[in-house]
């Protein structure tokens, strides 16, 4: 039998990533305030928010596989999440060009079933960005569009950003916002293959 499957994220990209595979997620958001939580490592807090926002959202249903994620960049060992505004946005761009930045995304799977969390299984997938220097012309038309303020670390890999990363190493789908590959083999550690999750 199928089991529900609940993006605990309201993030469209993550939600176009798991259609795309095959899978018809509900969504429910996640009442997290995400300046309460804080790690030493960039990478630790991924996974702590990640697994605070699964957590919420698991605790409010009664059967379900509910994923939780965030995204941040880390730039010069320094966290990047969404811009302020289009300032900041530009200021980021401005010392990204022609540079690189690791995107870290956390992602938790937790497993309800009968209102019990049964299992939480979170992971990092961190990939590698390098970036392109966009013209001053380049840049301003993209702050314009207001897509670099809605996503971390100001760019998009599935968007407008696109042209102005050069390369990644890793995986795309993480920095996009979900590692598919990593929820696969989330799935599997549950004995459930992700193909069993397919919409019919």
């Amino acid at each position: 039998m199928s089991r529900r499957l609940v993006l605990a994220s309201a993030s469209p990209a993550r939600l176009a990533l798991l259609r795309q595979a095959g899978l018809a997620p509900e969504v429910v958001v996640s009442d997290v305030d995400e300046s309460t939580v804080t790690a030493p490592r960039v990478a630790e807090l991924v996974a702590l928010l990640a697994a605070a926002k699964a957590s919420a959202v698991a605790r409010r249903q009664d059967d379900a596989l509910v994923v939780g994620a965030d995204s941040l960049l880390e730039f010069r060992g320094q966290a990047m999440g969404k811009p302020a505004d289009a300032q900041d946005a530009r200021e980021r761009w401005r010392r990204m060009a022609g540079r690189s930045g690791v995107l870290h995304t956390g992602q938790a799977l937790f497993d309800v079933r009968g209102g019990a969390i049964e299992a939480r299984d979170v992971v990092v997938t961190s990939t590698v960005v390098h970036f392109a220097t966009p013209t001053a012309h380049e840049l301003e038309a993209y702050l314009a569009t207001g897509e670099p303020l809605a996503v971390a670390g100001a760019f998009t890999l599935d968007g407008l950003g696109a042209p102005f990363v050069r390369r990644v190493e890793g995986d795309p789908a993480a920095v996009v916002g979900l590692s598919l590959t990593a929820l696969r083999e989330q799935l599997g550690r549950r004995d459930l293959a992700i193909t069993d999750l397919w919409r019919r």
